[in-house]
């Protein structure tokens, strides 16, 4: 990920967010889903705020583990 302004923010949204998911997702595919989020933010609203970029990587992957818990 291209290191924002506010790069100790976006820290933050990482290690929370893996250990949140610490149980269901490799912290490869955490970080990969808040690169996605903040890329996705910014193409939307233009801007990435880290609480958005956290809500939106946050829905990613809980999309992702109820897919893998239907498919497992």
């Amino acid at each position: 990920m291209d290191q924002p302004p506010d790069f100790d923010a976006y820290t933050q949204v990482e290690t929370v967010l893996k250990v949140e998911f610490a149980g269901v997702h490799p912290a490869a595919t955490v970080t990969r889903c808040i690169e996605a989020a903040h890329h996705g933010a910014m193409e939307v609203t233009g801007y990435a705020y880290p609480s958005l970029v956290e809500r939106i990587a946050r829905k990613h992957l809980q999309v992702l583990a109820t897919v893998a818990g239907e498919q497992g």
